[in-house]
Order: structure tokens, then C-alpha cells, then sequence
């Protein structure tokens, strides 16, 4: 689990990485360093933007919460008959 932790931190302090020099100086103040291209045209695509990343990070949440401890007691869960042929 901590090498999990360790991984996923990596991953998220590496992302300043991400944008080029040129890319960097046409973004606005909040985005440098983080996207290539043009900046949002509108603040619809703010809007646009932070919509999308709350549905990627509640699906990551509930994605590893539920990888980790399924919470499926049942016996009779498929998962048991995956489990019990390895």
C-alpha cells in the first residue's frame, strides 16, 4: 500500500511537467505548467473543466474504495468462484 501512495504522489507532483515553455506563457496564471494549447475561451469551459474533473476524481475515490475493500460478504459471489480457482 505505501508503494501504491508513493506511486500515485509521484504521478500527481510530475504533472508540472507537462506543458512546454510556449504552451506555458499562453495559458492563464491557474493553468501554467499543467496544459498544452490555447486556454479556455469562456468561463463555460471552467465550468466545462471542473465538472469533468470532479466526475474523474469521485469515480477514482469510489474506484479504488471499492478495489480495496469490495465490502461483499456473500459466499456466493462471483467473486469467490474466481477467487477459489487460482
Amino acid at each position: 500500500m505505501k508503494k501504491f501512495i508513493a506511486i500515485v504522489t509521484i504521478l500527481f507532483l510530475s504533472v508540472s511537467a507537462l506543458a512546454c515553455p510556449v504552451c506555458e506563457k499562453q495559458q492563464p496564471k491557474i493553468l501554467q505548467g499543467i496544459t498544452h494549447g490555447a486556454g479556455p475561451q469562456s468561463n463555460w469551459d471552467y465550468l466545462i473543466i471542473t465538472v469533468t474533473a470532479l466526475i474523474v476524481l469521485v469515480t477514482l475515490f469510489y474506484s479504488i474504495k471499492w478495489l480495496v475493500s469490495p465490502g461483499e460478504k456473500s459466499v456466493t459471489h462471483i467473486k469467490h468462484s474466481v477467487l477459489n480457482n487460482v
